[in-house]
């Protein structure tokens, strides 16, 4: 036998051994991190996130608005840009309304109102989809309602996110939002402001997006916000 119908054989007889299906989940469980209770596995998360300049303020339904309020006025806003069409939305708007504050909302295409868009909006204000505690991460789905350019166009990024939709890992993370059948064209992962070492390795933050990243995250009733700043 040569060597080339020696090479073929043995492809061929590899093709036709088939191979065992993986236990993709086992594999995932292995490499999940796993935390004791949903209070080390809430500071963990925070902890990843504020490593890279991000601003979190533990809130409660009741209370995310004027805390909404209280950081908009201390950074100076001008205005947010706001998902009116959404629920959160709609209640941010009535907050900052009632404290003579200015918001904007995407009311005509993009192209009618680009360099105010980009050059006169100061925040721009979404939801969050759940989060991942092993990365600290957050996971934005982009709609009409409120889409990419909310999150990534304006300097400053204020975002709600329930602390209940918080998985350990992306994995966990794809198979709870059923990516698979549910996917949106495209999804947003964040895990702090944007940032760039490209030039002299020096650490730049807001070259490629919003330069602050704020999140209202909203604790359950059983967590205390002192249970989690250490």
């Amino acid at each position: 036998m040569s060597a080339r119908e020696n090479i073929l054989s043995k492809l061929r007889q590899a093709a036709a051994t088939p191979m065992p299906e993986p236990d993709t989940d086992a594999y995932y469980r292995e490499l999940s991190p796993h935390w004791d209770n949903e209070t080390e596995r809430l500071k963990h998360w925070a902890k990843a996130m504020r490593s890279v300049k991000t601003e979190i303020h533990w809130v409660r339904p009741d209370n995310w608005t004027d805390v909404l309020v209280q950081v908009a006025a201390e950074k100076g806003l001008r205005n947010i840009l706001l998902p009116i069409q959404t629920a959160h939305g709609e209640q941010a708007a009535a907050a900052l309304g009632f404290a003579d504050m200015e918001f904007k909302v995407f009311d005509r295409e993009i192209e009618h109102w680009k360099d105010e868009f980009f050059n006169e909006i100061d925040a721009g204000f979404t939801d969050v989809r759940c989060g991942i505690a092993h990365t600290g991460t957050l996971m934005l789905w982009p709609s009409e309602k409120q889409p990419r350019s909310q999150s990534l166009v304006p300097p400053v990024h204020i975002c709600l996110f329930d602390t209940s939709k918080m998985y350990d890992d992306f994995y966990s993370a794809m198979q709870g939002e059923n990516m698979a059948d549910n996917m949106p064209t495209n999804l947003v992962l964040v895990s702090g402001p944007s940032k760039t070492a490209d030039i002299q390795l020096t650490l730049a933050f807001g070259a490629h997006g919003p330069r602050d990243m704020v999140v209202l995250a909203v604790l359950p009733p059983h967590i205390s916000p002192d249970d989690l700043d250490e």
